[in-house]
């Protein structure tokens, strides 16, 4: 009997705790509610500021979040600077070198915190909701961020190299690539609508503008090739265009009716109307600004999700680019 008893305990035991590492692993919008109750306010006044500055740093700390959270989950790890033997930084991947940016925004947010409630809030939460702020700052849709998360000690250009979308990749690539995050291929063409604000590089998109190929309208490669030169060198490699020609810097849908109209400026945007199954997706969002705008905010959600460090994983760090 005492052995039952023993038995039971022990088993209630384990539960307790398996509940409370289910509760500590929850992220909540009310995470810094008494912790640091400016926390919010003071981001979105540097991610205001910042993008004042720059238009086009909206669409990077877009960018930014979304390569974070593909690899290792949301936990700021590609903020962190290379620091051998412990850390080689994924900012040195190929789909992020010369390529992603704003991580002195964040470092400035990360400052502007520090100086109201230091230790409290996350690189990792503070990157969560600059992708919010900006995409709210040039007219797009704003939603509810989930908070609470903590910051890698590790990152893993490994991972950054395998599990990131390139520029080149066909839709099944894509699809995968998405599905093994947890997206749908609908969400996978959601996201990619975050296409409708800032820049590619030359390098990025020369092969499908000299391609001669059948889904790129003629006109539109011609005035391409103008901003980026056959020439291939270093310089004109960096060249930056407009993902978007029509609206650059509003958050739109202007994306999809280019699809449509065979003018997606990297192979990896036209892949999503092109006869295969995504072309419906495209087509609904081209006619309908507002679903693709709340389908967004709630695709942005669910990428926030993707394995947080919570409870008593991870660190604060005092500086996003260092573990210290």
């Amino acid at each position: 009997m005492g052995g039952r008893i023993q038995s039971v305990t022990t088993t209630f035991a384990i539960i307790l705790v398996l509940l409370g590492t289910a509760c500590d692993a929850q992220l909540s919008s009310t995470f810094y509610d008494t912790t640091c109750p400016n926390a919010l306010s003071t981001i979105r006044t540097s991610i205001r500021t910042a993008v004042s500055k720059e238009r086009r740093m909206a669409a990077s700390l877009v960018r930014l979040h979304f390569h974070d959270c593909f690899v290792q989950g949301c936990d700021a790890s590609i903020l962190l600077d290379d620091s051998p033997p412990i850390i080689v930084s994924e900012k040195g991947a190929l789909p992020n070198n010369n390529s992603v940016r704003g991580f002195e925004v964040i470092d400035q947010a990360k400052a502007a915190v520090e100086k109201v409630c230091p230790g409290v809030v996350s690189c990792a939460d503070i990157v969560a909701v600059a992708a919010r702020d900006a995409s709210f700052a040039v007219g797009g849709p704003s939603w509810v961020v989930k908070l609470g998360r903590r910051d890698s000690t590790t990152a893993s250009i490994a991972l950054a190299n395998s599990d990131l979308p390139l520029a080149s990749d066909d839709l099944n690539t894509l699809i995968s690539r998405f599905s093994n995050k947890g997206f749908s291929a609908k969400e996978m063409v959601t996201l990619s609508g975050a296409h409708t604000i800032g820049q590619a590089r030359c390098v990025t998109f020369r092969n499908r503008i000299y391609g001669n190929t059948s889904d790129i309208d003629a006109g539109f490669a011609s005035t391409r090739q103008r901003g980026c030169p056959s020439l291939i060198n270093n310089d004109n490699n960096k060249k930056l265009s407009p993902l978007d020609l029509v609206t650059p810097n509003s958050f739109d849908n202007n994306y999809f009716k280019n699809l449509i109209q065979k003018k997606g400026l990297l192979q990896s945007d036209q892949v999503l109307f092109s006869g295969g199954s995504t072309d419906s997706f495209v087509s609904e969002y081209s006619k309908n600004p507002t679903t693709f705008k709340s389908d967004f905010a709630a695709a942005m959600i669910k990428m926030g999700d993707i394995s947080p460090l919570t409870g008593s994983a991870g660190i604060i760090r005092k500086i996003c680019s260092a573990i210290n």
